[in-house]
C-alpha cells in the first residue's frame, strides 16, 4: 500500500479490534453453559469475522501488491495503485467462520440428546417402541444444508479468484455458478423436493390450484444461482458499489427473516429463516470490514471474487431457505441492469472492454461513458438506439448527416448519469444505494401485504371468504 494507506493497524484500531474479538470470544464461551444458543453464537462469530477481515485486509495489502494483485483507480486525478482481489480475504474468513459455526446449531443433538453427552439419550420405553430404547435421530438433512452451502461457496470463490488472476472471458464464466450450485440443488431435491408452484387465483380455472414444473424448477433455481453472482459483478465500476449493494440486500434479507422469527406464534418456516440468518450474519461481518476499506476514496479493490462470493451467499439462502422468489424482489435494480445491459452483454451491440462511467479530471465528476462508432451502425441498430434516445434511456450523438457517432454504454450507472447529470463518485454510489434500499423495501412490502390479492393464503394469513 502507499503512504496514505498504512498496512499496519493504528493503536486505536488494534485496541478496538482486540476488544471486539475478546468480547465475541467470551460470548461464544458463555453459550456452552446453556443449549449452545446458535443465534447468539452467530452474532459473536460475526464480530470475530469483522475483526479478522479488517486486520487481514490491512496486513495482506502489501503482499497482494507484490504478487501483482493491484490496480489503478481510474476515477481519480492521481491514478494510484491499490491492492486488488481483497474479496478473496472475505471469502476465506467467511468460509472458516461458517465451518467453525457448524457445531452450534447441532449442540443439542451432539451433546444434550445423544450418547456423546453422558448417555443423555432421548429414551422411549419398550411399550412404545418394539425394538426397545430409541436413540435421538441426528438431523442429517440440516447438516447437509450447511455442508452443501460451504461446498457451493468454495466452488464459486475459486471461480472468482481464477477470474481475478486470469481475467476469464465473460461468456466462459457465465454458467459456472450454475455448476457450483449443484450441491445445494441435490440437497433441495433430497430434503424438500417441492417443484410445484401456486397458481394465482385468476388463472386457476385454466391451470388449476397447483402446477408442477418438475425438472424446470431446478433449472429455475440454477438460473437464480447464475444470476445472483453475475448481477452483482455487472453492477460495478465505482468505489464501494459492489460491497454496498450486497450489504443492502443482506440487511433486507435479515429484515425478512425477522418477520418470521418475531411472529406471535411458531412459524413453520422458522428453521429455514434461522438458517438464512446463520449464513447472513457472518457475511455482513466480513462485508462491513471490506466496505470500510473500499468506500470512496477506495483503499482496496474487491475484485470479482467478492461479487461471485456475495451473489452465491444470496443464492444459497434463497434456495435452501425456500424463498427464492422473495430474494428476486430484492434484486430489482440488478434485474433491470441485466436486462438493460443485455444488448451489449450478448454482443447485439458493440461492447467495449470497460463500461464504467468516465471520470472528468477537469470537473472531478463522473460522466456517462460512451461507445464510439467508427462506422455507422446497421440500420436496425440505429433505429433501436434512436428509439432509446427518445425514451431517455440512452444518449446518442449524431453528425450533420444524422448518423450516430457515439452512444452511452448500457449500464444503470451510465443511465443514472444520463438522467441526472454528472455526479461525484461517492454521491453517485449513495444515490444508487438509496434507490436499491427503497426498491428492496417496496419488494418486501408487496411480498407481505399484497400476496393475498392473487393468492388465497400467505405465510402469515389466509384470505377471508
Amino acid at each position: 500500500m502507499n503512504a496514505s494507506t498504512p498496512s499496519a493497524l493504528s493503536f486505536t484500531e488494534t485496541l478496538s479490534l482486540l476488544s471486539l474479538f475478546l468480547a465475541s470470544f467470551g460470548i461464544i464461551a458463555n453459550t456452552f453453559r446453556g443449549d449452545g444458543e446458535p443465534l447468539i453464537a452467530s452474532l459473536a462469530l460475526s464480530g470475530i469475522a469483522f475483526a479478522a477481515t479488517y486486520a487481514m485486509i490491512r496486513w495482506l495489502g502489501p503482499t497482494f501488491m507484490k504478487a501483482g494483485l493491484k490496480g489503478k483507480d481510474m476515477s481519480k486525478v492521481h491514478k494510484r495503485e491499490i491492492p486488488e482481489t481483497m474479496g478473496a480475504v472475505c471469502a476465506v474468513v467467511y468460509l472458516l467462520i461458517i465451518i467453525v459455526f457448524i457445531p452450534f446449531p447441532f449442540y443439542k443433538d451432539i451433546v444434550a440428546a445423544t450418547s456423546g453427552g453422558g448417555n443423555r439419550d432421548v429414551v422411549i420405553e419398550l411399550e412404545h417402541v418394539q425394538t426397545g430404547r430409541f436413540l435421538h435421530r441426528f438431523p442429517h438433512s440440516k447438516l447437509a444444508s450447511y455442508l452443501s452451502a460451504i461446498l457451493s461457496l468454495q466452488s464459486v470463490s475459486i471461480l472468482g479468484i481464477g477470474d481475478d488472476l486470469f481475467d476469464i472471458r465473460w461468456r466462459h464464466k457465465f454458467f459456472i455458478p450454475g455448476i457450483a450450485s449443484i450441491p445445494i440443488l441435490i440437497v433441495y431435491f433430497v430434503d424438500f423436493g417441492v417443484t410445484q408452484i401456486v397458481i394465482p387465483i385468476p388463472l386457476r380455472p385454466h391451470l388449476g390450484g397447483l402446477f408442477d414444473l418438475g425438472f424446470l424448477y431446478y433449472v429455475y433455481m440454477a438460473a437464480v444461482a447464475i444470476f445472483c453472482p453475475n448481477s452483482i459483478n455487472i453492477l460495478a465500476g465505482i468505489n464501494g458499489i459492489e460491497v454496498s449493494q450486497s450489504l443492502v440486500i443482506a440487511f433486507l434479507l435479515v429484515l425478512n427473516d425477522c418477520f418470521y422469527l418475531l411472529a406471535p406464534y411458531p412459524h413453520p418456516a422458522t428453521d429455514s429463516h434461522l438458517f438464512s440468518l446463520y449464513m447472513l450474519l457472518p457475511f455482513i461481518g466480513v462485508s462491513l470490514a471490506l466496505w470500510w476499506h473500499n468506500w470512496y476514496p477506495s483503499r482496496v479493490f474487491v475484485g470479482d471474487t467478492y461479487c461471485y462470493f456475495a451473489g452465491m451467499v444470496f443464492a444459497v439462502v434463497g434456495i435452501l431457505g425456500h424463498f427464492s422468489k422473495t430474494l428476486l424482489l430484492l434484486f430489482i435494480p440488478q434485474i433491470f441492469n441485466f436486462i438493460y445491459s443485455a444488448p451489449q452483454l450478448f454482443r447485439l451491440i458493440y461492447c467495449p472492454r470497460h463500461r464504467l462511467p468516465r471520470f472528468n479530471a477537469r470537473t472531478g465528476l463522473m460522466e456517462p461513458s460512451v461507445t464510439e462508432w467508427q462506422y455507422p451502425p446497421k440500420p436496425i441498430v440505429a433505429v433501436f438506439l434512436k428509439l432509446l434516445h427518445r425514451l431517455h434511456l440512452l444518449r446518442v450523438t449524431t453528425n450533420h448527416g444524422g448518423q450516430i457517432t457515439e452512444s452511452t454504454n448500457f449500464t444503470i450507472l451510465n443511465l443514472w448519469l444520463v438522467w441526472f447529470g454528472p455526479r461525484r463518485e461517492d454521491r453517485l454510489a449513495m444515490e444508487l444505494l438509496v434507490m436499491q434500499t427503497f426498491c428492496g423495501l417496496f419488494g418486501l412490502f408487496v411480498r407481505h401485504n399484497f400476496a393475498l390479492w392473487i393468492f388465497e393464503s400467505d405465510n402469515w394469513s389466509v384470505k377471508s371468504s
